[in-house]
């Protein structure tokens, strides 16, 4: 039976602000829990508000590891004023731009988990690019341009150990989906291509791979 969080932990996953639904978000889990078994860190790419960051760190606390994510705070494409997405909630009163890093927090707080996590607050390939150690997890969740989706997989697939997971979320197959899916499906399929990655399971649009072999 997969591993499950415990009951605090899954009531501060629901009322997180978020996308994940609950069944991507055990998915999730169990394969960080997994994951945690290496002895690595876990690390997300995609913070928003920290509601899936709480699985995370709930993992790492299990297997006595840390959770690490990343984020600039500032909101991906999807979540800027006029689109879909866009919550005024997140926006800095002062500065009129988006700001998900003090509800982040927030987040943490209220669940109990905030000694599990380091925060990495800069963009993506930026923190990517000064980072050196290997993870037993990388859980990719940010923007869903092909530019921000294959950055995101270029500069933190490398760092997934032997054995370790890659997770990608919102991989939609259908052209429909285009602004939404699209680009972390074509990151899963370069994943599979490149003979580096294996699939280990499929939770709707949560795919988890395992590294099997070197390179990207």
């Amino acid at each position: 039976m997969p591993a499950a969080p415990t009951p605090d932990t899954l009531a501060a996953f629901e009322a997180a602000k978020g996308f994940m639904p609950a069944h991507e978000g055990l998915a999730l889990y169990a394969a960080a829990v997994e994951a945690g078994g290496l002895g690595l860190p876990l690390l997300e790419v995609g913070t928003y508000c920290g509601r899936s960051t709480v699985l995370l760190a709930d993992a790492a606390r299990r297997a006595g590891v840390t959770a690490l994510t990343v984020d600039h705070h500032r909101g991906s494409e999807e979540q800027q004023p006029g689109w879909e997405y866009h919550d005024p909630e997140t926006v800095d009163p002062e500065l009129g731009v988006m700001d998900t890093l003090p509800t982040f927090r927030r987040t943490l707080n209220r669940a109990g988990l905030e000694e599990h996590v380091v925060a990495l607050v800069g963009r993506s390939p930026q923190v990517a690019a000064v980072w050196n150690s290997p993870v037993g997890l990388v859980f990719i969740d940010g923007g869903h341009t092909d530019e921000h989706a294959n950055a995101d997989y270029e500069g933190w697939a490398p760092h997934v150990t032997d054995g370790g997971l890659l997770v990608i979320h919102d991989v939609f197959p259908d052209p429909a989906d285009e602004f939404t899916g699209q680009a972390p499906y074509r990151v899963y399929l370069r994943a599979l291509a490149s003979g580096a990655f294996a699939e280990v399971s499929v939770t709707d649009s949560l795919r988890v791979l395992r590294r099997t072999g070197t390179g990207i």
